[in-house]
């Protein structure tokens, strides 16, 4: 047999655990509950399947395709077939999620030529058959469908092959096969339900059993555990086996013993708990753990030192064909390492964590569930992290536990799976196996994948493959084969940090680790850069070759700043960036983010040079600003940048350079007040750059004196005390260094003024909060105010509103409890004649709005009361006299500030409702304002009557009388007496006004005057009027048809229809009248008659169909005599009224009269019979006929 020329060995040198590269998991955990007696499995299987309620845990699987490498599977679709079935699995396609986590490629499958080529060569030359179950342990053995079992050294070279093609032909297809754990001896399962034992260091027989379960079932598995003379087996009955091997005399022997039988409910899959040989010791090891899983539950349990079941557990609903699976591993958890167990029954995978209590109870511990969207046909631990799934569409799934990430996904159908249909469906002993079992035996491959010491091999028809973790060199190295730089760096990182899943190949320390990596990533670094200049396209768009270079500089920059490699940055990829101008400048522009965000703070000074440069050239001015303020002055040429900074007002970058470079806090303020200084003073608008820099100045001398760098940062605590008397003495300078003549004193303070004084004066007032503790402070603080005193006051250039602001600022100041400024007295009065002056009326609002800000503030204890009363009153500063009322209670007073103030007299409404709602005023007061009120009441009527009324329901219900009897205006008395009923109306939480109906009939009255087109809207939709007075106001006003609403309410029909009838005869009236004064009009005459004889008709209709609505209404109730009494007059009227109009000229009106007299007709038929209606027509004239007979 030739040796394969892969030169990896087949199997890793140790199987040992590796603690340290395993991250503890903290697990969301419950308890199952323990009882005394656990059941037994007798009792299991004659409880009735029911169905339980699926545990749900909280997170799912994301899953992602990632990039393979070329020793990986991604092909198209290629049908995989069954050793034994040839049909082929129809799947269904599903669609993979995506995840944006960088694994790269985590597996490699490789194909094991040597083993592949002496599968094909044993089919064909010796007609071994096809392959149909592997197995692997410290050799790997592959059973064949003619009965022999080929078993390979870890080079691949065939050591044995066992069996015979007349063992096959008795026995059947190798179905099964297990190797114990020093590979000593190997189980062979066989499609007739024989089982064999052989030695492997010799390649004998050892036993050959046949009566170990029922026959005529065929052997789906047969398991070694850790005992050598314990096995159990599975057969395609559904039933479990435990096999007890013994040698006696030299005689072997073989015990069976039914664990579980098939009539009770199937297994499919079996899965003893093998220990690995460091866990040899774990106290667990003892019990012989046997996990099964059924058609519908999974079992755990123990064959020492007596048969105990330790957990039952019945599956979620699934898909019957899906194929349950089981897999044990030991894992680190919190600290300890115990078996875990793995199952999945569809698209969700279960892990119970396994534990001895110190009573010897086992104890087994649900832990959170993956969730995937696919359906799961095998399921195997690669390490103690990380678990290999594949679905029903031969995808290979790479799973990191802990957090349930799907690392990778491998397309395994060109590796054409070996399928064990056959034997789940038992074809060589006749198929008698139910069909459950067959319907779950469809994608069973449970032979066709077996795991040992971190490797997983996979058998094809005519191939084997072997999975292993790629170490983490291998997996940075497959993305940079395929030139996937970002991808790499990402990577690496995930490895420097630790957060990567599946490493291998890393070892030492936590430092040694991170210096490994960070040498592997500075080579990919330099190999990403030497790519990106080489790769740039020479020609086309400079657009193309920016986005060439923005998609690698900034991974280059981020990653050296992450590896603190800024020498590597500036010195070693810089210097080749260079040579590409577009590169240069991708990479100076780049820079920017990282500065700002406080990632790069020292710039080498070429670099710095060519930064200006850059930034100067292509008009960012503001991007090099915000780097110089973020960067270490060391490494700038100072004079250099401060011209260019200057040059350009980057202003915040001046300041920057001379307070860290030379701790110079005054001349950046010097610069700054000769630029704006002389524009303030002269009076010139200023500009948005003037504004700018202003603003600027007033926000450094406040960060200034607050002991703030500016404008970002702190000053160095040795120097805050210092840099605030040089900003105290600056501010205070009788004159400025290049003073003229012209010059006024202390003219910082005056620029400052001039340009905010509002804002300097709050600068000021946060710095007075900062130095009560300090003398020679306090010092500066007197100068100061002393100083703007003797700016301000009596000087014309400033406002009332800049004044006011000093004296409110000097009040708050004064207002203080540890107060030590002074102020003359005298001041604030000279200030109160200023403001209150009556003879300006200029700025009004203005000057009553700052009086108001300082008495606010405590001022007013700074003046004489009555005289300020006095010049408040003269300058009609209501709200000045308003704020004196509320000190003296003097509540009904303000009632008449509200009135007399033009600008807040419809305020007035509000304050009074506040103030009578509100808790907090007394009775006698609130009466007061009442009073007050009562007696402006024709005055706020007036003002809105809507806002009145609600005052009136909420607070004068009482007096409503007397409001009434005040309001002389019979129109404003309507308005007012709308509102307030209809308030009434909608409101549900006040009291009833006294005499309401009176109240609603005056109204009525009202309204029959000023508004009668809204009667009988009203009379609809109001009940609190009496229906006798009603009746005699309309009557009153010959308002007929609210008249006739009323009486038809009463009951009175014979008077509500008289009354609608008058209505409509006069309007036939008008009608008439107007048709007859057409003749011998002029033209322009006759078009307004016209017009005037359409808008009566409409009437005419309109006043009819309220007649024939209101019989209608009321035919129902009457008799026939009685209907002829309402239908025959309204009758008689429209026919003489036609009568009237036959000789007149005008035919539209003629022929409406004809029409509203047939609708009459047409109407009465409904309730007179014809021969009534003809009779009335004939009585009242025979000239008539011509309507009836139309």
């Amino acid at each position: 047999m030739s040796q394969s020329p892969d030169s990896r060995s087949l199997l890793s040198a140790s199987s040992q655990l590796n603690l340290m590269e395993v991250e503890s998991i903290d697990d969301k955990e419950f308890d199952i509950p323990q009882v005394d007696t656990p059941p037994t499995l007798e009792s299991i299987l004659s409880q009735m399947e029911e169905e339980e309620d699926p545990f749900v845990l909280e997170d799912t699987c994301l899953l992602n395709t990632d990039n393979m490498d070329a020793q990986s599977y991604d092909t198209s679709s290629l049908a995989s077939s069954d050793s034994g079935d040839p049909a082929h699995l129809k799947r269904k396609r599903r669609t993979l999620d995506q995840n944006a986590a960088v694994h790269g490629s985590v597996l490699r499958l490789s194909l094991l030529k040597g083993i592949s080529a002496q599968i094909v060569a044993a089919a064909d030359k010796v007609d071994a058959g096809l392959p149909t179950a592997i197995a692997m342990s410290g050799v790997i053995a592959v059973g064949t469908s003619h009965g022999l079992a080929l078993v390979f050294d870890t080079n691949q070279a065939l050591r044995l092959c066992l069996g015979n093609k007349t063992t096959g032909a008795e026995f059947g297809a190798v179905s099964a096969l297990s190797i114990n754990h020093d590979c000593s001896r190997l189980l062979c399962g066989f499609a007739k339900g024989q089982i064999t034992m052989w030695d492997l260091a010799n390649g004998k027989l050892l036993r050959t059993i046949t009566d170990a379960h029922p026959p005529g079932t065929a052997i789906l598995h047969v398991k070694f555990t850790d005992d050598p003379t314990l096995a159990v087996c599975n057969d395609s009955g559904g039933s479990v086996f435990e096999l007890t091997f013994r040698r006696v005399m030299g005689m072997r022997s073989c015990d069976s013993r039914c664990l579980f039988s098939g009539s009770k409910g199937e297994v499919c899959c079996i899965e003893p708990l093998r220990t690995p040989p460091d866990f040899r010791d774990h106290p667990i090891t003892c019990y012989s753990l046997l996990a099964m899983a059924s058609l519908t539950k999974i079992l755990i349990i123990g064959l020492k030192p007596s048969l105990n079941v330790w957990m039952t557990l019945p599956y979620t609903k699934s898909d019957p064909s899906s194929v349950p699976q089981l897999a044990w591993q030991f894992v680190p958890v919190q600290k300890t390492v115990n078996p875990m167990l793995a199952f999945c029954k569809g698209d969700s995978v279960h892990f119970l964590l396994v534990k001895k209590e110190e009573t010897g109870t086992i104890h087994v511990i649900k832990q959170r569930q993956l969730q995937l969207s696919c359906d799961i046909i095998s399921l195997n631990w690669i390490n103690s992290c990380s678990l290999v799934l594949l679905d029903s569409h031969e995808k290979l799934h790479v799973v990191d536990r802990p957090t349930q990430d799907v690392l990778e996904t491998l397309d395994l159908e060109q590796v054409q799976l070996v399928y064990n249909s056959r034997h789940f469906k038992s074809l060589a002993t006749g198929g008698n196996v139910s069909q459950a079992l067959a319907l779950v035996g469809e994608k069973a491959c449970y032979q066709s994948l077996s795991s040992y010491a971190g490797q997983i091999v996979c058998l094809g028809t005519k191939s084997a493959h072997i999975m292993s973790l790629r170490n983490w060199k291998e997996r940075l190295d497959c993305l940079l084969k395929q030139e996937h730089f970002t991808e790499a760096l990402s990577l690496a990182w995930s490895f420097h940090e630790g957060t990567a899943k599946a490493v291998v190949g890393l070892h030492g320390d936590s430092q040694r680790r991170k210096a490994v990596i960070s040498d592997k990533m500075v080579e990919i670094l330099l190999h990403f850069t030497e790519y990106a200049v080489k790769k740039c396209p020479e020609q086309g768009k400079l657009q193309v070759m920016e986005q060439h270079f923005q998609e690698v500089v900034p991974v280059l920059v981020d990653y050296c700043l992450l590896l603190q490699k800024a020498d590597l940055l500036f010195n070693q990829l810089y210097s080749r960036l260079v040579e590409n101008m577009v590169a240069k400048g991708v990479f100076l522009e780049s820079l920017e983010s990282y500065i700002v965000a406080n990632r790069l703070g020292h710039i080498t000074t070429p670099v710095m040079k060519d930064l200006l440069a850059h930034y100067h050239d292509n008009d960012m001015m503001d991007s090099l600003e915000r780097c110089i303020v973020h960067l270490d002055v060391t490494s700038l040429d100072i004079q250099q940048v401060v011209q260019v900074c200057w040059n350009n007002q980057l202003y915040d970058a001046v300041i920057y350079i001379f307070n860290r470079g030379m701790n110079d806090y005054i001349t950046p303020m010097e610069k700054l007040f000769s630029v704006i200084g002389p524009r303030v003073r002269e009076g010139r608008s200023l500009t948005g750059d003037d504004v700018v820099m202003g603003n600027k100045l007033l926000v450094y001398i406040s960060c200034c004196l607050a002991g703030r760098a500016y404008p970002i940062g702190d000053i160095p605590e040795d120097l805050v005390v210092q840099v605030k008397y040089q900003v105290f003495e600056f501010l205070i300078r009788l004159h400025s260094g290049d003073s003229s003549q012209k010059e006024e004193v202390f003219p910082f303070i005056h620029t400052l003024l001039h340009f905010d004084t509002r804002e300097f004066l709050n600068v000021l007032a946060m710095t007075f909060d900062d130095v009560q503790n300090d003398k020679q402070a306090l010092e500066y603080q007197q100068r100061i105010v002393d100083i703007l005193l003797q700016v301000m006051v009596d000087n014309p250039d400033f406002t009332p509103s800049q004044v006011g602001g000093l004296f409110t600022f000097l009040a708050r100041q004064l207002a203080k409890p540890n107060n030590t400024l002074f102020v003359n007295r005298n001041l604030f009065d000279q200030v109160l004649e200023f403001l209150c002056c009556p003879d300006d009326d200029s700025r009004h609002t203005e000057r009553q709005q700052v009086l108001l800000e300082l008495l606010q503030v405590g001022g007013v204890v700074q003046f004489n009361e009555e005289r300020l009363f006095t010049l408040a009153e003269k300058a009609k500063f209501y709200q000045i006299c308003e704020f004196l009322y509320e000190q003296k209670h003097l509540y009904d007073r303000i009632v008449d500030c509200y009135l007399q103030d033009p600008l807040r007299k419809a305020e007035i409404f509000s304050y009074i409702h506040n103030l009578m709602s509100m808790p907090g005023y007394s009775s006698e007061e609130k009466l007061k304002v009442k009073e007050k009120v009562l007696q402006h009441m024709q005055e706020l009527a007036s003002l809105d009557p809507g806002k009145l009324a609600d005052l009136v329901v909420w607070h004068f219900t009482e007096e409503v009388q007397t409001i009434i009897s005040e309001l002389q205006d019979d129109s404003l008395l309507f308005q007012f007496l709308r509102c307030l009923l209809e308030s009434q109306e909608g409101s549900q939480s006040v009291s009833r006004l006294p005499l309401e109906s009176e109240l609603y009939e005056l109204l009525l009255d009202l309204m029959c005057r000023f508004e009668p087109q809204e009667l009988l809207k009203f009379l609809h939709t109001s009940q609190h009027y009496r229906l006798e007075e009603a009746i005699q106001i309309t009557e009153k006003y010959h308002c007929n048809e609210a008249k006739a609403y009323l009486l038809e309410k009463k009951g009175d029909i014979p008077g509500a229809f008289a009354g609608l009838l008058q209505t409509l005869k006069e309007r036939l009236d008008v009608l008439t009248a107007e048709m007859s004064g057409d003749i011998g009009g002029g033209v322009d005459g006759q078009d307004e008659e016209e017009a005037d004889g359409e808008f009566t008709l409409t009437t005419v209709k309109s006043s009819l169909n309220q007649i024939i609505l209101f019989c209608h209404r009321n035919c129902q109730n009457l008799d026939q005599e009685q209907r002829k009494d309402l239908w025959f007059p309204l009758l008689d009227t429209m026919m003489a009224s036609q009568k009237e109009v036959m000789g007149l000229s005008d035919k539209h009106i003629s022929d409406g009269l004809k029409e509203m007299t047939l609708k009459v007709l047409n109407c009465m038929s409904s309730f007179i019979s014809l021969p009534a209606i003809i009779q009335q027509i004939l009585q009242v004239s025979i000239c008539h006929l011509s309507v009836m007979i139309d």
